[in-house]
């Protein structure tokens, strides 16, 4: 790739520097040399040779065009999404609430996790059309895997839905398509912590809804998800930020906070899952503290098919 770079208030004069041979490790290489404030001043666009002028209209960061280069794969892996399915337990019950569909990607021999694809995806400027297509692979392919009653956990990003009339139509078409019971579907708010409009996003929120189907914040407790979105968008369920869960014991300073925030959201009508629950300790206090449902690696790691919980955790269940 032939790149022309320059500082962003050079405005693509002729001092930018032609790279006839851009890669990612040479972006890598030069960007190391420069502070991180330096280095959101350089930016890059194609150009055919030395003396032409750069593409305006593929301006972007010099570290954008370094991912790109880096994740030159990502195209490819996104045509091969499969969905990890994670247990989320009903604590009352001790009997499996639903699944969380966790994205991941198959590619050159290797699984590639949700965090790579995610900025990925931002870096070749596809977050919107990938977030998307991987809410309709979650349904497509992990909701027909599901016992009747069981929830389909399903994360969203909301900065990528510019208008919910339209952004969700195939989503909820996907839907229709393998038989979907909206009232077992769960879509999970993502990030969002960079997603200020609190007008918009209880558009959304509403429009799933509307649908019949179930809403949820992620990371309450983590200063992501605040108590003013809890109060003003009220979703089916919130859960726990894994950080206030791990470690967790009887004489730990938290345990005030999570009692005061499970009491907070049940006063409003909203469920409470405790994330990140990776000990029998752990999962017998949230239980005690007032949480409804518990996920993490305790009760069940992701897999390819839903596994149901651990026996282990199970004995937390079985009376005396």
């Amino acid at each position: 790739m032939h790149l022309h770079a320059t500082s962003a208030e050079h405005e693509w004069k002729p001092d930018g520097v032609w790279l006839p041979h851009a890669s990612a490790a040479l972006l890598e290489a030069i960007l190391a040399s420069f502070t991180s404030a330096e280095r959101a001043e350089l930016m890059a666009a194609p150009c055919a040779a030395p003396d032409a002028r750069p593409d305006i209209w593929q301006v972007a960061p010099l570290e954008r065009w370094a991912q790109r280069l880096s994740t030159d794969w990502f195209f490819a892996a996104a045509q091969q999404l499969q969905f990890h399915l994670q247990p989320v337990a009903d604590l009352h019950t001790g009997r499996v609430y639903g699944y969380e569909a966790l994205v991941r990607a198959h590619w050159n021999g290797a699984l590639v996790g949700a965090g790579p694809l995610l900025q990925a995806a931002a870096a070749h400027g596809q977050a919107r059309a990938f977030d998307a297509h991987a809410r309709r692979g979650a349904i497509q392919q992990a909701y027909p895997q599901l016992q009747p009653e069981e929830v389909l956990f399903i994360n969203f990003a909301p900065g990528v839905v510019y208008n919910p009339d339209v952004c969700l139509q195939t989503t909820f078409q996907a839907c229709r398509d393998v038989g979907a019971d909206f009232s077992h579907l769960l879509f999970e708010v993502t990030e969002s912590e960079a997603f200020p409009d609190l007008h918009l996003l209880g558009r959304i929120l509403e429009r799933y809804r509307a649908e019949g189907a179930q809403v949820a914040l992620d990371d309450l407790g983590a200063g992501h998800t605040s108590l003013t979105f809890l109060a003003q968008l009220r979703p089916d369920l919130v859960k726990l930020d894994r950080a206030l869960i791990r470690d967790l014991h009887g004489a730990d300073p938290r345990v005030p906070l999570i009692l005061a925030l499970i009491q907070y959201a049940h006063d409003l009508g909203i469920r409470v899952v405790a994330e990140g629950v990776e000990t029998a300790s752990e999962l017998t206090l949230v239980r005690e503290l007032g949480a409804d449902y518990a996920q993490g690696y305790y009760l069940g790691r992701p897999t390819p098919t839903p596994s149901g919980l651990r026996d282990e955790c199970l004995t937390n269940w079985k009376q005396p």
